[in-house]
């Protein structure tokens, strides 16, 4: 078990946790959130419904009228419970700034914290999938770089990953920025990352690169804002197999020179059956990380790309 202090902060609906504060007295708990991610991140969680005071069990509430700002009223009562959700989520998620998370996960569907597709009422009564919860509009609001998905969502392997690597790269920034940072720090922080922006987004890898290398030109507030926001962004881009081979490739380079001819044979067979998505990228990394590791290419040795993550989850070991 990963010591709690060590364990990263990361908002989430309360009913994923298995509290029944669902309307139905019932809960939603998600087994993948606490038993696995569990072990690396420490929940905060919210139930912005039951902290407006409807209780448990409840009348159901959904929203209806404009999709931009709909209202939150009673299934059957037709009570608005509009103004005291938008008041209590401005105040709950102002609080993040104190406490900070480094992702939140929210409760699909939900219409308080469902993050995308959610029911919204005309006035005729028929519903389009195309609301977001009030809760969660507040919290992408206000937070608009924090890694933020829905436990269904969180089924998609790619997805997923996607999601945990955000996690840990933005809680590293964090880090990296928490009070005043210095140019160097800003300058190594952004070295070990190369690959891992590469795998994700070319053309932002290279925006930032830019970025640095002007570094002494911009103030460091005005640098930190430019380059989280850049820096999040690359990483919402999900990695492919192209991308990936194009990154183990340039890592394959630093080690040509020590490598013997059937070593370079025999790298390049397994990137080429992960290509072919014959192998998973576990495969080709475990074999590059060991010749790294012989011959001690330290540059490459160190950086993110290789160990975004936790092994134990093992987001790279599907095909």
């Amino acid at each position: 078990m990963t010591q709690e202090k060590t364990r990263i902060k990361v908002g989430i609906s309360t009913c994923l946790l298995g509290q029944k504060v669902r309307f139905d007295g019932g809960h939603k708990h998600d087994r993948y959130i606490t038993d696995i991610l569990g072990e690396y991140f420490e929940f905060i969680p919210v139930c912005p419904e039951v902290a407006v005071g409807m209780g448990t069990p409840r009348e159901a509430v959904r929203l209806q009228g404009d999709v931009e700002v709909p209202r939150m009223v009673g299934v059957r009562s037709g009570k608005d419970w509009t103004d005291p959700m938008n008041d209590y989520s401005r105040k709950r998620v102002k609080l993040f700034r104190i406490q900070p998370v480094s992702g939140y996960i929210l409760k699909k569907d939900s219409p308080s914290c469902g993050m995308e597709r959610v029911r919204v009422y005309s006035t005729t009564g028929m519903p389009a999938r195309n609301g977001r919860g009030l809760y969660a509009m507040e919290l992408i609001k206000q937070y608009p770089l924090l890694p933020i998905e829905e436990e269904g969502r969180l089924n998609d392997v790619k997805l997923r990953e996607n999601f945990i690597v955000r996690v840990f790269a933005y809680d590293r920034l964090q880090n990296l920025f928490n009070d005043s940072y210095k140019r160097g720090d800003l300058v190594k922080f952004h070295t070990v990352h190369k690959y891992l922006l590469l795998a994700h987004s070319p053309e932002c890898y290279k925006q930032l690169g830019k970025l640095v290398a002007d570094i002494k030109k911009h103030a460091p507030a005005e640098m930190r804002d430019r380059y989280s926001e850049l820096f999040i962004t690359a990483l919402t881009y999900k990695t492919t197999t192209r991308k990936n081979v194009n990154v183990l490739q340039h890592i394959l380079g630093f080690l040509k020179k020590h490598l013997t001819d059937f070593e370079k044979r025999d790298i390049l067979r397994v990137i080429e059956d992960y290509h072919k998505e014959m192998v998973p990228l576990i495969v080709p990394l475990t074999l590059l990380r060991h010749y790294l590791e012989k011959y001690e290419v330290a540059y490459i040795r160190d950086q993110v790309y290789l160990n975004p993550h936790p092994k134990e989850l093992m987001l790279r070991n599907h095909v």
